[in-house]
């Protein structure tokens, strides 16, 4: 039953780890830069800047448009940006 119940409590923490998207169009620096890879605060700060001064990102490739975010980067966050 131990057994069992361990599995459980493993799947679930799995599945919420594989689940970790980030809208960045609404999230918080904070939140960005908690959730993607290669993104600190303060390049999290500047995509939060950028949306607010030219709207939302409409594809994932226009976060390259911000300072610092390369296409490298984009690439290996692609599964975890959501845009709506």
């Amino acid at each position: 039953m131990n057994i069992l119940k361990s599995l459980i409590i493993a799947a679930t923490l799995l599945a919420q780890t594989a689940l970790a998207a980030v809208n960045v169009n609404t999230a918080p620096a904070e939140k960005i830069a908690e959730e993607l890879k290669g993104i600190g605060l303060k390049k999290a700060q500047a995509i939060v800047a950028y949306r607010k001064a030219n709207g939302d990102f409409k594809t994932v490739e226009s976060l390259t448009e911000v300072k610092g975010i390369g296409l490298k980067t984009v690439e290996k966050n692609r599964k975890e940006i959501q845009l709506k």
